[in-house]
């Protein structure tokens, strides 16, 4: 893995984690702004949608430059979609850059797969 897919993958998975709590704390300001007073949904929608935008286009670098399957990179679109899906990518994420690393490692010193 170069260094230009591993930095999207970094990106995509740094964001992943925020964008998912802005996603559950808008859902909790809709509840709260429907059963009190307290109105905060202008301000959290804006963040969450900053943070979904910038998943996106993260989400589409990392796509074109890890060169995933198409039922990969739909996976991670369907995961920003889902109010704790975000969580799960990141999980994925730093999964599959251990993995990378591992791979490179072994690929320096020598080692081949059997």
């Amino acid at each position: 893995m170069d260094l230009k897919t591993a930095s999207a993958l970094r990106r995509l998975r740094l964001v992943s984690a925020p964008e998912a709590i802005s996603f559950l704390l808008l859902l909790v300001c809709s509840v709260l702004k429907r059963t009190t007073d307290f109105n905060a949904v202008p301000v959290m929608g804006m963040v969450h949608g900053v943070l979904f935008i910038l998943y996106l286009i993260f989400w589409l670098d990392a796509w074109m430059r890890a060169k995933w399957s198409a039922g990969t990179g739909i996976w991670f679109l369907v995961l920003s979609v889902l109010p704790t899906g975000g969580f799960f990518a990141e999980r994925r994420l730093k999964r599959e850059a251990e993995d990378a690393v591992i791979a490179s490692r072994a690929r320096q010193e020598g080692v081949v797969n059997a």
